[in-house]
């Protein structure tokens, strides 16, 4: 009865692989494009980074941290930020599940080469650590007057 399962016929892992083939190249998984998600699911915080021919901003998702904790630099186009979330104080609190990151964090963002990094502003408000740094003037387009 069970010697059909155990005895498996090679074409049939050969027709699952093709399968799986097919299927990455119709998705696209293949594609040298990035992922929507440029980083594994959980990391903390999660971020949003822009950019204008002004400046690039980077927002920071981080409730529940106090801004005098952060620590923000750039050093060679790299944007570090760290800090910690405290984990709340729950008495007599029995957890059956806990989805909100707790813990010291670190994240880095490789930024363009023509930010400057004398030019930059850290905001942090309801939640979000807003940084802006703006672009060096020898990179910004600038137009010439022909005579």
């Amino acid at each position: 009865m069970f010697g059909s399962l155990t005895n498996f016929d090679g074409s049939l892992f050969d027709h699952l692989r093709r399968l799986e083939r097919e299927v990455n190249d119709g998705l696209g998984s293949s594609s040298p494009l990035p992922a929507i998600r440029s980083v594994a699911r959980g990391s903390f915080p999660p971020i949003n980074v822009g950019a204008t021919a002004e400046q690039v901003d980077v927002y920071l998702f981080s409730p529940g941290i106090e801004p005098k904790t952060l620590d923000v630099s750039i050093q060679q186009n790299l944007l570090t930020v760290s800090g910690e979330r405290k984990p709340a104080e729950e008495a007599q609190a029995r957890f059956y599940r806990k989805e909100r990151y707790q813990g010291e964090f670190r994240r880095v963002i490789t930024l363009p080469e023509d930010i400057d990094p004398d030019q930059v502003n850290a905001r942090y408000s309801d939640g979000v650590l807003h940084i802006a740094v703006k672009r060096r003037e020898s990179s910004k387009p600038r137009q010439i007057t022909v005579n």
